[in-house]
């Protein structure tokens, strides 16, 4: 059985605002000065822009802070969740241009790696492209299309989406650049990612092949698919993606690229 998380979202008070202490918002300093400096040659501009757009200052944001600056740009806003929520919750969310966003932020024990999504992931590793109309629109009708299905063809699509929105890359100029969050509010994986001669890097030509590649989310990943430019991400729609996903389930994995995971180990997640 998995062990309890020691994580615990914060209340807000009555004026919609959360109390983070002095350590928090040092860790929040700490994590987006450091991952600022990493993702210069690293990240793909949409992101770079909707960085200086969010204007993360040296505390935690407050969430409204976040969802007035979303809305003015794409009409998106994030939305308070106690931490991970069943995937139909997450993809009805999305449906509505909100994206759920747990209010508690790792411990500096933590500071590179935890077992759950913290504010730092959430905020910093996806809102900055909710402020792209094209990603955001992809993200609302990506989270209409999951919210159809149920059960093992829902998390098929949710693979789909680790592979894109959580660690997907793209092309910039002739080079790779890294648009998903998972990467982007990883210190280790935002390197990894644009500098390994290990990992490999697939064209996400054809959504099946993606579909049917497994992976763990407790590792550095082994493969990544990369699109062209961000408006790529709706040429995914084109495809009918839940006969897709059936297919995947027919057919099966590929073999893994990773070896298993230790039965004695938690899963966790950038």
């Amino acid at each position: 059985m998995k062990e309890k998380s020691k994580y615990v979202s914060h209340p807000l008070n009555s004026d919609g605002i959360v109390e983070y202490s002095d350590t928090e918002n040092e860790t929040w300093d700490f994590l987006v000065s450091r991952q600022n400096r990493l993702i210069q040659s690293r990240a793909c501009k949409e992101f770079i822009s909707g960085v200086e757009l969010l204007q993360f200052k040296n505390k935690v944001p407050q969430h409204f802070e976040v969802s007035n600056i979303l809305r003015e740009h794409t009409g998106w806003a994030i939305e308070p969740v106690p931490a991970i929520i069943p995937a139909q919750d997450f993809f009805e969310l999305l449906a509505n241009k909100k994206f759920p966003c747990a209010n508690f932020i790792r411990t500096k024990e933590d500071i590179d790696y935890l077992e759950e999504p913290d504010i730092f992931h959430e905020v910093y590793g996806h809102c900055p492209l909710l402020t792209n109309d094209s990603y955001a629109n992809f993200m609302q009708e990506y989270g209409k299309l999951a919210s159809k299905v149920t059960g093992k063809v829902r998390m098929r699509l949710f693979r789909l989406f680790w592979f894109t929105i959580e660690f997907g890359l793209l092309r910039e100029n002739g080079e790779y650049r890294s648009y998903g969050g998972g990467i982007l509010s990883s210190k280790d994986e935002t390197v990894y990612a644009i500098d390994s001669d290990i990992a490999e890097r697939v064209d996400l030509s054809d959504p099946l092949v993606a579909l049917r590649t497994p992976y763990r989310i407790d590792i550095l990943q082994p493969v990544y698919f990369v699109l062209n430019q961000i408006d790529d991400l709706w040429k995914l729609l084109d495809f009918d993606l839940i006969k897709l996903a059936k297919e995947s389930l027919e057919l099966g994995n590929f073999p893994p690229k990773f070896e298993p995971k230790p039965k004695d180990t938690t899963t966790m997640v950038i």
